[in-house]
C-alpha cells in the first residue's frame, strides 16, 4: 500500500495532519475491530486500517522499509516478454488469502555463447515477507483504551524537578490511544523470517548486454509466486570474439604461416563450438555464414568474420632453411616453369629496366 492509498483508506486527504490521521485511525479501529464488529470482513478491514496507519507513520517519520532480497554470488538471468519460467521452479509464498505482490531485481551474468544461443540460469536468494497476521504493523489491536495513557495517546512529561513539561506520544499505543499487543506471529517486527527461493529461468537467444527482462511471478507456479522478477542482463567480455551492432561476430585468429601457405585445414572457434575451415593462401579474411549473433532477439543469426594472421618463426632452424632453399630452387629454376605469371612478368620488367638504366 502506497502513501496515497493509505490516506484514502483512512478517508483523509493527502495533506492531513498527524492529529487528523491518529483521530481517523482511532475512529475506524473502534468501528472495525473484530472484538467490536463480528461482520465477515472486519478482520480484513482492520488489517488495512492498521497497514494504512503504519504506512503514513513511516512516510512521515522515517524511510519506508522494503522487502529485502539477498543475492549471493553471481546472479543469473532474465528476458523481456520472451521469458519462460520452468514450471518445476520452487519459490516461497506468503501465507493468507491474498498473496503479497512485489518485484525482485536481479542481475544475470552470461557468456557471449550463452547469450547467442539461449540458456537456462538458476536464481537463488532470500526474500522477507510482511507478516499477514498484523499486515506488517507488528502489533494486534486489543480494543478499548490503552492502559498506559488511558486512551489519550499522550503521556505527560516531567522536568528534572518534577514540574509538568508538556506531553509525549504514548509508546505503548504509538499515540493511537487503543490498547494493542505485539503480534505473536512475527514477534512484533512486522516481518516473517527470511526464506530462500530457487528459480529456473529460460533465457531466449539473442539477449544483449543491458537488456531488462521481466518475469511474471504467476508463471512460476500455478498457486502463485512470491514476486515478479526483473533481471538485468550482463554479457561478459569474450577472449576471442567482438560483437558488432548488426550481429556480426569478428574473430582475429593467429595461424601457422606454413599451414596457410600449404592450404591446410584449421579449426575455427564459433559460439557453438569449433568449425573446420579450409585455408587458401590467397585469402586472409573468411566469412562463416550463420555463425554470428542474432541481429534481433529470437531472430536468425548473422555471420562470423575470421581474419587470419599468419605467424612465421622469427628464426628458422637449419632444417627449415634447407627446405626453403629447396623451395626457392624449384620455383626459380631454369626456364622458370614453377613461376607465377605475376612474378614472371615482374622479373622480366626488372631486367628490361636494368638494361635501360646502365646503358
Amino acid at each position: 500500500m502506497d502513501t496515497e492509498n493509505a490516506f484514502a483508506e483512512l478517508g483523509l486527504a493527502p495533506d492531513a495532519t498527524e492529529r487528523e490521521v491518529k483521530a481517523a485511525w482511532r475512529r475506524l479501529a473502534s468501528q472495525w475491530h473484530p472484538d467490536r464488529n463480528d461482520s465477515a470482513g472486519a478482520v480484513a478491514r482492520m488489517q488495512r486500517i492498521n497497514q494504512a496507519f503504519e504506512e503514513i507513520r513511516r512516510a512521515g517519520f522515517g524511510a519506508r522499509t522494503n522487502a529485502d532480497v539477498d543475492t549471493p554470488g553471481a546472479a543469473d538471468n532474465s528476458t523481456p516478454d520472451g521469458f519462460d519460467a520452468d514450471p518445476a521452479a520452487t519459490a516461497p509464498h506468503a501465507a493468507g488469502p491474498e498473496r503479497q505482490r512485489r518485484t525482485l531485481h536481479r542481475k544475470v551474468r552470461m557468456t557471449l555463447e550463452e547469450a547467442a544461443v539461449g540458456c537456462i540460469k538458476v536464481l537463488r536468494g532470500k526474500v522477507t515477507d510482511i507478516c499477514v497476521t498484523c499486515a506488517g504493523a507488528g502489533h494486534e489491536m486489543l480494543g478499548g483504551n490503552c492502559a498506559r495513557c488511558g486512551g489519550s495517546g499522550a503521556i505527560p512529561k516531567r522536568s528534572f524537578f518534577g514540574w509538568p513539561a508538556g506531553v509525549a506520544e504514548c509508546e505503548a499505543c504509538l499515540g493511537g490511544g487503543i490498547a494493542r499487543q505485539p503480534c505473536a506471529a512475527c514477534s512484533g517486527v512486522g516481518k516473517l523470517p527470511p526464506r530462500g527461493y530457487k528459480l529456473n529461468v529460460r533465457i531466449p537467444h539473442g539477449v544483449r548486454d543491458g537488456d531488462l527482462l521481466h518475469v511474471d511471478g504467476r508463471r512460476v507456479r500455478a498457486d502463485g509466486p512470491p514476486a515478479d522478477v526483473e533481471i538485468r542482463v550482463e554479457v561478459l567480455e569474450h577472449a576471442f570474439f567482438k560483437l558488432d551492432d548488426d550481429g556480426t561476430i569478428r574473430c582475429e585468429m593467429p595461424v601457422d604461416g606454413f599451414a596457410w601457405i600449404a592450404n591446410r585445414q584449421v579449426k575455427v572457434p564459433t559460439v557453438t563450438g569449433f568449425q573446420a575451415l579450409q585455408l587458401s593462401r590467397d585469402l586472409l579474411c573468411y566469412r562463416l555464414k550463420g555463425q554470428g549473433f542474432p541481429a534481433q532477439r529470437r531472430g536468425a543469426r548473422a555471420d562470423q568474420l575470421v581474419t587470419l594472421v599468419p605467424i612465421f618463426p622469427q628464426q628458422l632452424s637449419t632444417d627449415q632453411q634447407i627446405l626453403l632453399d629447396q623451395l626457392l630452387a624449384t620455383s626459380s629454376g631454369a626456364g622458370g616453369e614453377a613461376l607465377d605469371d605475376r612474378l614472371r612478368t615482374w622479373n622480366r620488367g626488372l631486367r628490361a629496366w636494368e638494361r635501360g638504366t646502365f646503358r
